[in-house]
């Protein structure tokens, strides 16, 4: 008689079986439960299950030394090598602002946490309320391997087995009617704009998505572009030496890389930036919509491209290097006038 299949563990190890080199993300969503509670199947075997106060713990990451981290959603990675220094937070919002390791911590999503042993690949995950990764910090050969140890016996949960009380994701957020929306004073507003960060607080004063606001921007303000437009700037970039900055988010944790993309490699779907300090994937067959969108600022219009997926979530966006009170880089602009 078959064996009848039942626990999550069971269906995991079966699969692994059946598809040795499926990715754990994607194994998730074959079986139809979230990635923290496959990683949670190995507790008691390469797995600690970690608790207490995480923005502490990530405070003494720096102990580590020299390791990677590894921010994605469902279609683009982004994969950054570097001290994780200078870890610092005003109340659920962090920031490690460093030239290596540069993140914004969203740590109201930061629910469970796992120290990972994969193959003698040593890890620090976290995800959120839904299961779902937000973060993950993996050691190098560079990396202190006794402060990692150190690190996860001092956060190690006292309870370690057991089922994660994961939730269901909430329903997308529907969009208002155009017709509700004072669009008059919303393109005023937009062209009035003084800072990028307040892009995001308008975006909520008028309740809009980001996407139904590019589709609704003033003239000129935001257009779409193509997959080709994109990888065509990404190559001049790395022709022209050009510094950009590549953001890549999760529900937690927005991870930015500012520098050189020298290394391009496309492979099936995949178009790559494989260079010594930084990897990217990003899954073309993913984007749905791609804009290049233009914010005013006090230094001057900020040029941004910005994927987006079929529900309209944030894929990744690309600007040139910049920094307050410092103007969009040149070299930036220019490769955006030759290509668009």
């Amino acid at each position: 008689m078959e064996k009848v299949i039942t626990s999550i563990k069971e269906q995991w190890d079966a699969l692994k079986e059946q598809q040795p080199k499926l990715r754990i993300r994607d194994a998730a969503k074959q079986l139809g439960v979230s990635e923290a509670e496959l990683v949670n199947t190995g507790v008691n075997s390469h797995v600690i299950k970690l608790a207490g106060d995480f923005k502490e713990l990530l405070k003494e990451v720096v102990t580590l030394g020299y390791v990677m981290a590894l921010t994605r959603n469902d279609f683009c990675v982004h994969e950054r090598k570097g001290v994780y220094k200078k870890a610092g937070f005003n109340g659920h919002v962090g920031l490690v602002v460093t030239p290596d390791i540069d993140l914004r911590l969203f740590m109201t999503h930061w629910h469970f946490g796992f120290a990972v042993n994969e193959n003698d690949r040593l890890s620090l995950q976290f995800f959120d309320s839904n299961g779902e990764a937000v973060h993950k910090i993996y050691l190098t050969d560079q990396s202190d391997i006794a402060a990692y140890h150190k690190l996860v016996q001092q956060y190690r949960a006292e309870q370690q087995e057991g089922e994660l009380p994961v939730i269901a994701s909430a329903d997308k957020t529907v969009e208002i009617p155009d017709h509700e929306i004072d669009l008059k004073s919303f393109h005023q507003e937009w062209i009035n704009l003084q800072d990028t960060h307040d892009f995001h607080g308008m975006l909520r004063k008028y309740q809009l998505t980001r996407t139904q606001a590019l589709r609704l921007a003033p003239e000129g303000y935001a257009h779409q572009i193509t997959v080709d437009n994109l990888k065509n700037v990404l190559q001049k970039a790395s022709e022209q030496l050009a510094e950009i900055m590549v953001f890549t988010g999760s529900a937690g944790c927005i991870q930015i890389h500012t520098g050189h993309v020298k290394k391009l490699v496309e492979t099936g779907p995949w178009f790559n930036v494989l260079d010594p300090e930084f990897n990217m994937h990003l899954r073309l067959d993913g984007i749905s919509k791609l804009w290049l969108v233009k914010k005013p600022t006090v230094d001057g219009l900020v040029h941004s491209i910005e994927a987006y997926d079929a529900q309209g979530n944030t894929i990744v966006q690309f600007f040139g290097k910049r920094k307050p009170g410092i103007p969009e880089s040149e070299a930036w602009r220019s490769i955006l006038n030759d290509i668009l």
